[in-house]
């Protein structure tokens, strides 16, 4: 009887990951292919004319802000392109009182190195996005850029 029981669980054990395998394979060759649609579903952009785009976009100047790292102080100047005139005109009362201290709490937890190149950049624009969005009452914010950026040593 002690012999068997090391056979036993060993089969056990078989049966049990042949199972899990089964149930694994059989939902990827068997997903709904509705599910598999509606993530590759394309987005057609819109290309707006250059007028159009000035009267989307709103911008902040010559925002200054100590970094975590207390040396290095960042001036930065934005561009938020918004999907509409009301939009616009809405995110333009909430940019001092609201979008500002966004702004200023992004820096405060990010370092020198973190902002440092394209990489850096495009994280800090992509961590606004999602974060002023969900402050907007009407419509959305479409993309935030970095127009100007100089980080100094104190």
């Amino acid at each position: 009887m002690k012999k068997m029981i090391p056979w036993l669980i060993t089969i056990l054990l078989a049966i049990t990951l042949i199972a899990i395998v089964s149930i694994i394979l059989f939902k990827s060759f068997f997903s709904d292919p509705k599910e598999i649609s509606a993530e590759t579903e394309t987005i057609e952009v819109k290309v707006l004319s250059a007028d159009e785009r000035v009267e989307v976009t709103s911008e902040l100047k010559d925002f200054r802000r100590n970094l975590k790292d207390q040396e290095y102080v960042v001036v930065l100047s934005f561009a938020f392109r918004l999907d509409s005139k009301k939009t616009k005109e809405e995110f333009d009362k909430l940019l001092e009182i609201e979008v500002r201290p966004i702004i200023n709490r992004t820096l405060a937890d990010m370092t020198a190195e973190e902002l440092n190149g394209s990489q850096g950049e495009d994280a800090l624009e992509s961590k606004l996005l999602n974060l002023i969005n969900p402050i907007i009452p009407e419509g959305k914010l479409v993309k935030v850029e970095i127009t100007n950026f100089i980080i100094t040593e104190l």
